[in-house]
């Protein structure tokens, strides 16, 4: 049963029916509808001797234009974020089965070495990188000179301090990079190629072969 306010004042049931947030399934048009209806409604039962006047009417249908207006546009943005996503999507799958660059310090060695990377912001006059194996125990520190501001490809050979060559499997690398004797700002870098793309709530993600999955924009470097 609708409750009718016959006084001057705005029923609180209109106001709710503007205001209350759209539930699933809630179209512009179903909310304009229920907001015409309660406003019929309170005009027909007003008290003859105190009617509304125009301004309330005006008032009300303003809220009604401002909520429509406000319904309509989060149909847009919805409808214009899920066509961003598809985009992105399709852009994505482009990049399955490349190689890519991201946040990590773990290296896999096959037989011929294996290669990772290294983000320094503002450029290193020397880098020192230690390679670790399962046990946490440094097996070969690699030297580099000079590095450029930004993104650095390194690589690693597979061999040991003695000169042996270390087994194949995963390692784990620690990046200590200095300019004179200071040492200065710098992001590890792991190499992984670009299996499969997923879309979910969180946006596109890049599924790798160490079993991590990244955005787009977490990638440094694309080969």
């Amino acid at each position: 049963m609708t409750t009718v306010n016959t006084q001057n004042n705005v029923s609180q049931e209109l106001l709710d029916s503007v205001n209350k947030k759209s539930s699933t399934g809630t179209t512009t048009d179903e909310a304009q509808d229920r907001f015409m209806t309660l406003l019929i409604t309170q005009m027909k039962n007003q008290d003859p001797l105190n009617p509304m006047d125009n301004a309330q009417v005006t008032s009300q249908m303003a809220q009604l234009n401002t909520v429509t207006g406000i319904n309509k546009l989060n149909e847009t943005m919805s409808s214009l974020i899920s066509s961003v996503q598809l985009g992105q999507s399709y852009q994505a799958t482009s990049m399955i089965g490349h190689n890519v660059l991201v946040s990590g310090n773990t290296l896999t060695h096959s037989e011929s070495g294996g290669y990772f990377g290294v983000n320094v912001p503002n450029g290193a006059d020397s880098l020192s990188v230690a390679i670790k194996d399962g046990a946490g125990t440094t097996i070969r520190t690699l030297t580099f000179g000079k590095q450029e501001t930004g993104v650095n490809a390194l690589s690693w050979d597979g061999k040991a301090d003695d000169g042996t060559t270390a087994p194949s499997g995963n390692y784990t690398y620690e990046i200590t990079a200095k300019t004179g004797d200071t040492q200065v700002s710098s992001t590890a870098l792991s190499l992984a190629q670009v299996q499969s793309v997923s879309t979910g709530t969180s946006g596109v993600k890049l599924n790798l072969s160490n079993n991590t999955a990244v955005a787009i924009s977490d990638v440094s470097e694309i080969f």
